[in-house]
């Protein structure tokens, strides 16, 4: 094995981190405000109330902002594919690049066409013709996600393709296997319905601050009756489509269900860990390491495999093998994979002295192993360097179950107050719903957390680890962009912050006069 820049490999980890974290601050909301939008116009083009205009273009100001700075960074990093992640391009770039050519074909130029209509065109287009750019700038705004998410699920389980040994590229040759594989269709309709029950803690949020302050009433309690109605249909769905991404994890990564629920023995009967407490040793899978734990016997069985007596593989199971369960260690497959890695090697030496024979062997033998090339990468290394953060990972996927959770029963109860006219005596309910708003960006990132983190350390399941994908480069350049972009960004952030505080507290008034 050639060696390997341990701290190239983490910083290029961390700058991509960095800036998808900061990514996924501006996106759910512009995929959530734009249906409560379209929801609120359409209301107006139905009564023909100029107040729902109004506060149409209120939320429309709030979108605009948000989806200016969110645009900037979704273009850098894209780049960082190119960038830091080279050898992954090359490798998947086939099948990739497809789904991300679709979103800015389709999607993006759909939803930027009319997005112009939908601010400008307010006295320069027909009512309906104007809430259908408001509709067609939520679609393709959400089209925009769809292929963007089944590029990352592609990742998590890679389908639909097939290696040619001669590039040592994968090809796409079932585009429709990929599009509605199931991790595709869970992780598509899980994240947008996140981000509707963001959006509308959002609208709910600021709506309150307004009540308290006894500015602008009948904006908030209509606003709240709009986002509440949205937000708890989406957090009860939201459940819905998080128990199929679970399903779809246990069967495709079992590694990172068990580091969702710190699971380092399998059983049947499972239990699911309601609340825990981790000690800060990772490393020993040979004992379990929780020094307090409330846990729900049987329900981690029933959530993965809709049976109480199914068998659940713990981090010890995966790492050292089952034999009883049909689960071979992780050391015989960095052996498979090892085997494969060789066999392409051994291939291409072949072809080129033209020795036939030789290279069909050679390339029988890499098919059959194919399944585990990515540990090959691991030859004479730790196996457990295998087991991704097990603590960020059960952390980060609680906090955003028990935050889900409470977003059912905080839409119920700003529903049920707005809908009974007591909400603006509520003082308490309305405060509690504005510092809901920072509760619900956390919620956002600890599942992206859950989602990235816990699949490591592969960028493409099973197939490519980050010690193999990333680009040859100096780490100091790594090192210096890291840095460059956490500046750009928290400027980015500070003056969303501001610009969007500005725009809070000069209220509709203001908009309504333009």
């Amino acid at each position: 094995m050639e060696h390997i820049d341990f701290s190239l490999v983490d910083w290029s980890r961390a700058q991509f981190a960095l800036t998808a974290l900061y990514h996924w601050i501006f996106v759910p909301l512009t995929l959530g405000l734009s249906f409560i939008i379209a929801i609120m116009e359409t209301l107006y083009v139905k009564t023909g109330n100029p107040e729902w205009k109004r506060i149409t273009k209120y939320w429309m100001s709030l979108f605009g902002i948000n989806f200016a700075i969110g645009v900037a960074t979704g273009i850098i990093l894209e780049f960082e594919f190119g960038t830091n992640w080279s050898n992954y391009s090359w490798f998947v770039g086939d099948i990739f690049g497809a789904p991300l050519a679709i979103e800015g074909i389709m999607a993006f130029f759909m939803e930027s066409t009319f997005i112009a209509i939908m601010f400008f065109g307010w006295n320069k287009v027909s009512k309906k013709f104007h809430l259908l750019s408001s509709w067609l700038v939520a679609i393709g705004s959400n089209l925009s996600a769809l292929w963007i998410l089944v590029a990352n699920a592609w990742m998590q389980n890679p389908t639909g393709m097939q290696f040619n040994p001669e590039t040592a590229r994968n090809e796409m040759v079932d585009f429709w296997s990929i599009l509605f594989s199931p991790v595709a269709i869970n992780k598509f309709l899980h994240t947008i319905t996140s981000g509707y029950v963001l959006a509308s803690i959002f609208v709910i949020g600021i709506s309150a601050w307004y009540i308290i302050r006894k500015r602008e009433v009948i904006l908030g309690k209509r606003s709240i009756v709009v986002a509440g109605t949205f937000g708890l249909i989406a957090s009860l769905y939201l459940a819905f489509t998080g128990d199929g991404s679970a399903k779809a994890v246990a069967q495709y990564q079992p590694m990172k269900l068990a580091a969702m629920e710190g699971l380092y023995h399998g059983s049947e009967n499972a239990p699911l860990v309601a609340i825990g407490i981790l000690d800060d040793v990772e490393i020993n899978v040979d004992e379990d390491h929780f020094i307090a734990e409330l846990p729900i016997p049987g329900a981690l069985s029933m959530l993965a495999f809709g049976d109480f007596d199914a068998f659940v593989p713990g981090i010890y199971d995966l790492v050292h093998g089952n034999e009883e369960q049909g689960i071979i260690s992780y050391q015989e497959k960095i052996k498979i994979g090892k085997k494969s890695i060789d066999a392409l090697k051994a291939y291409k030496v072949a072809k080129k002295e033209g020795n036939t024979n030789e290279a069909e062997k050679q390339l029988k033998i890499f098919k059959e192993n194919y399944k585990y090339f990515g540990f090959g990468y691991y030859a004479g290394h730790d196996p457990h360097e295998l087991i991704p953060p097990v603590k960020i990972t059960f952390y980060a996927f609680h906090i955003m179950v028990s935050l889900g959770t409470y977003f059912i029963l905080f839409f119920a109860l700003m529903l049920f107050y707005t809908l009974k006219n007591k909400i603006q005596d509520k003082n308490f309910i309305l405060k509690l719903a504005v510092w809901t708003i920072p509760l619900a960006f956390i919620s956002q990132e600890a599942g992206w957390i859950v989602a990235e983190v816990g699949r490591q350390p592969w960028v493409i399941q099973d197939l490519m680890p980050t010690i193999a994908a990333v680009s040859k480069i100096a780490t100091t350049n790594v090192i210096i962009t890291f840095f460059l972009f956490l500046a750009v960004f928290t400027a980015l952030l500070i003056a969303e912050f501001k610009i969007m505080l500005t725009q809070i507290k000069k209220g509709p008034e203001e908009i309504s006069k333009n």
